[in-house]
């Protein structure tokens, strides 16, 4: 498989625009024979939605929204972020694997934060359920953000038979004084290295760039092999698309 990462900008609330951007970034990788683009954590919506959960959150087996996206994944498949609502008028943040013109399914992020200038859980509910998902491709899991700091959850999903983790994100510029590297990429591919290697599966992280609310999203997304080498890498604060190859033997 080769796997497309799409490090993107979102506009706030605007799903229309940000679906047409995904297309675009879809065209791209299609041109280059990718089996697999992946997009951040709520590319659709923004990150910021706070009380437009409501208004933009999606209702996966009834919305309309997605038909454009659902129609691309026959060419490629897609994960993308979103707000989800459930039938019990729930509403989550939600990676959705789009493939062959449908929903093949979604995860709803166990662990929204709510510290620091994070307020998730003032807005989302929990998901509780974690498990590796059977595709044409093998077995995925996928993880959201705040999720990938719970070392049980990528756990979790290799010991049900995941070849590949993919995690996306929207992870805020936090910059450290007396120091002459990049803190923020250090430290989340030092993470994502020991993950690869302990638990011998490809990782795939997709970060946001941009800006939103006075907050700065600094990318840096990149995919790892199961030995815990960086095979592919993004650009700091730019928008990118990056590629790698992905062997499942």
């Amino acid at each position: 498989m080769k796997v497309a990462v799409a490090q993107i900008t979102s506009v706030l609330g605007d799903i229309e625009k940000n679906i047409k951007h995904h297309i675009e970034f879809c065209d791209r990788a299609i041109k280059n024979n990718a089996d697999l683009i992946v997009f951040p954590e709520l590319s659709l919506t923004g990150y910021s939605v706070k009380d437009l959960n409501y208004v933009i959150s999606l209702e996966l087996n009834k919305t309309k929204v997605l038909d454009k996206l659902k129609a691309k994944s026959k060419k490629i498949s897609i994960i993308c972020g979103l707000v989800e609502e459930d039938e019990n008028f729930a509403i989550y943040n939600s990676g959705v694997f789009i493939s062959d013109g449908e929903i093949k399914f979604v995860h709803r992020k166990i662990y929204p934060p709510t510290y620091g200038l994070f307020e998730e859980f003032r807005y989302f509910s929990k998901g509780n359920e974690c498990k590796a998902h059977e595709t044409k491709f093998g077995k995925i899991g996928l993880l959201v953000c705040e999720d990938m700091w719970h070392m049980s959850l990528p756990y979790t999903v290799t010991m049900d038979g995941a070849q590949v983790i993919v995690g996306i994100a929207v992870s805020p510029t936090r910059l450290a004084v007396n120091y002459d590297k990049f803190k923020n990429y250090e430290v989340n591919s030092q993470q994502h290295c020991a993950y690869a290697r302990i638990l011998s599966s490809y990782f795939v992280f997709c970060n946001r760039v941009g800006f939103e609310d006075g907050v700065n999203f600094w990318g840096g997304s990149e995919v790892i092999d199961p030995f815990g080498n960086v095979i592919a890498v993004a650009k700091l604060f730019d928008e990118d698309l990056i590629y790698a190859d992905i062997n499942f033997e």
